[in-house]
């Protein structure tokens, strides 16, 4: 089952109770001092479903769930993340840090990825969510998005300036208000949950760069993840990040994908069965998570799915999506509009 490092949650109840100190009013729900596995005596990691009922409550209860956000930005800290936070401070530039983030943030939490993808001429740290639909979902990326922007400026300095914010779920307050707190546009309805920065920005020198003791807290990350066990081969990340943009297009060749990452077809084969799968298995895997996402977002038709997930036909789409899931796409989607 997926998990998160508590750190994020009691980041959530000191914002929460700090808001209530302001206010001369006593935390939402139950007692402050239980809300975080760790409060409690047990391993500093919280179950995916713990995590989430956590931040709804939280979210449910506040009279003010933007100024919950906001709070929360101010009191997450990436130096709370142990080694990984030690070493984005530590990293060269702002660049160096988000690809840490991007490379070992598994370690942190299982339920979600980063991506720094760098264009011509601006560049976007996305969220990417590896769990299934949640109503607290879009409340969680709205924190995580603030949080790491208010840590970046704490990393490059108030030069930072992000170019945007974008959240794809719709608005539900003053989007000025937000664009206030964060110091930026923000745009709702956007096409994916990300930071947008300028190329220049991922320059920007941190103000704790150290290049000697970034090397030394990158080879201790490199070890934490070879003491958890590789879930997920590099290779097969790579295809999956490579596959899921395109898959609107048709499900792209082995060869196709092979000569884009610069191997052999033969090459792809062979490392892909020395990672225990296949290219067909990634595939299908880039193929299910994509239509969970679609459908849960409740966006498009089915058929539009089909479509988008690089399918030709809805009732192949809805055969293959039935034995990777276990339901067909109409079922699942009723599941999860009942969340």
């Amino acid at each position: 089952m997926p998990s998160i490092t508590a750190t994020f949650a009691r980041a959530l109840r000191d914002a929460a109770g700090t808001l209530a100190a302001e206010a001369g009013t006593p935390p939402p729900g139950t007692p402050v001092a239980a809300v975080c596995a760790a409060d409690a005596g047990a391993e500093d990691r919280l179950s995916d479903r713990d995590y989430f009922e956590e931040i709804e409550r939280f979210r449910a209860s506040h009279p003010d769930p933007a100024a919950l956000v906001f709070a929360y930005a101010e009191t997450v800290r990436s130096d709370a993340l142990g080694t990984l936070g030690l070493a984005m401070h530590t990293a060269p530039t702002l660049r160096d840090s988000l690809r840490m983030v991007e490379r070992y943030f598994r370690l942190v939490t299982d339920n979600a990825v980063y991506r720094l993808e760098e264009g011509e001429e601006a560049a976007f740290f996305a969220i990417e969510a590896r769990t299934d639909p949640h109503p607290a979902l879009d409340f969680r990326n709205e924190c995580a998005l603030a949080g790491f922007v208010r840590n970046l400026r704490r990393l490059a300095g108030d030069g930072l300036g992000p170019e945007c914010v974008w959240f794809r779920h719709p608005g539900r307050g003053d989007g000025e208000r937000y664009a206030r707190a964060l110091g930026c546009p923000v745009r709702f309805g956007a096409e994916r949950d990300a930071i947008v920065l300028s190329r220049a920005a991922l320059d920007l020198p941190n103000r704790l760069g150290d290049a000697g003791v970034s090397g030394f807290f990158s080879a201790r990350l490199e070890a934490e993840i070879a003491e958890m066990g590789a879930e997920e081969p590099p290779l097969k990340a790579e295809l999956l990040r490579r596959l899921t943009p395109g898959l609107s297009n048709g499900a792209p060749s082995a060869a196709a994908v092979a000569r884009d990452m610069g191997m052999s077809e033969r090459t792809l084969y062979r490392r892909l069965a020395e990672a225990g799968t296949t290219y067909r298995d990634v595939l299908q895997d880039a193929q299910t998570r994509l239509a969970r996402e679609l459908l849960g977002a409740g966006d498009c038709s089915i058929s539009e799915v089909a479509f988008l997930t690089g399918f030709s036909e809805q009732s192949a789409f809805a055969r293959a999506f039935k034995r990777r899931v276990g339901r067909t796409p109409a079922q699942y989607r009723r599941g999860c509009a009942r969340l």
